[in-house]
């Protein structure tokens, strides 16, 4: 079995496991020291099968935080605009929410914190995403910390891997 083919396996089992509460990861990924000395903190909107954000961008933007949230770019690409309020969201093509023209282009180096979305993940900070790569590209020169909050029954033995995946640095457990 090729990687491609064990990821797509993976995928649909992640598709059959059933939501869990995320709000008490997002509570300990507000507590991380980098997180709460972030000035700037991108994460993601979650969608499908992936945990409600809207309560932890809420809590950010409380914080004073300054928060980012990706926008899809042609040829897979991804950048980060700063949102004041989630009612700035407007659908893509995907039917994602992301920030609508009117909300800045964030410097990926401005940055000092992300969250990023997965399926699954395993104890390395690899993670199985919905296999369109935008987050590997945009992670590959990103020098911020990174983290996935990985809900119950989503933790893999390992995730296959190719030489483009990029791990995260700190994947928080509910164990």
């Amino acid at each position: 079995m090729t990687v491609k083919e064990r990821k797509q396996e993976l995928r649909r089992h992640a598709a059959a496991l059933p939501d869990s509460d995320a709000w008490p990861l997002f509570q300990r990924f507000l507590a991380l020291p980098q997180v709460a000395q972030a000035d700037t903190v991108m994460v993601f909107y979650g969608t499908s099968r992936e945990p409600d954000t809207v309560p932890l961008i809420r809590a950010l933007l409380d914080m004073g935080k300054r928060v980012a949230l990706p926008v899809c770019l042609p040829h897979r690409g991804m950048e980060a605009r700063q949102v004041l309020d989630v009612e700035q969201l407007l659908p893509n093509r995907f039917g994602i929410p992301e920030p609508d023209g009117s909300c800045p282009v964030i410097p990926k180096e401005e940055i000092q914190a992300a969250l990023i979305p997965h399926l699954m993940c395993d104890r390395e900070g690899y993670r199985l995403g919905w296999g369109g790569g935008y987050y590997d590209r945009w992670l590959a020169d990103f020098s911020g910390f990174t983290v996935c909050v990985c809900r119950a029954g989503r933790l893999a033995e390992r995730i296959p891997r190719e030489e483009f995946d990029v791990p995260v640095k700190l994947v928080i457990l509910e164990e």
